[in-house]
């Protein structure tokens, strides 16, 4: 048995993963290319008690994470799944927008936010469609 995506929103949702968990494995095998790529600043030094990469390690693992899950859960077809990932990410992006409005996070997060919103709506639009009878991928 070969499990994979059977339908669009699976397979948006698998494509996301994917990406989550490059992106992951590049915050940990690079950090400074992942700040960069962020737009954040890379000192020369570090100073005492800064824990940006312990920070940035962590998030990276967690992307990981959520990409190996987001890839099981589409091709497991786990029941309700496609739908918790897009209420997951329209939170993620919405947590992270306030974070920016308040000032506690920097306006480079304004990718993350996109991201975020984008993965939701992608994969909601290719719900709707086969909710509304457009034909699924075959299996």
């Amino acid at each position: 048995m070969n499990p994979r995506p059977r339908s669009a929103a699976g397979w948006t949702v698998s494509v996301f993963g994917a990406l989550a968990f490059t992106v992951g494995v590049l915050g940990l095998v690079s950090p400074d290319m992942q700040f960069d790529m962020m737009g954040f600043e890379v000192p020369d030094r570090r100073g005492p008690g800064d824990y940006t990469p312990a920070v940035l390690a962590t998030t990276s693992v967690a992307a990981v994470n959520m990409g190996v899950l987001y890839v099981l859960g589409a091709a497991h077809q786990w029941p309700g799944f496609l739908a918790f990932t897009v209420g997951a990410r329209l939170f993620m992006g919405a947590g992270l927008a306030g974070l920016m409005l308040v000032g506690s996070a920097p306006d480079a997060f304004v990718g993350a936010v996109a991201w975020e919103w984008l993965g939701a709506l992608v994969t909601a639009v290719a719900m709707l469609r086969e909710r509304w009878g457009r034909p699924a991928m075959a299996a």
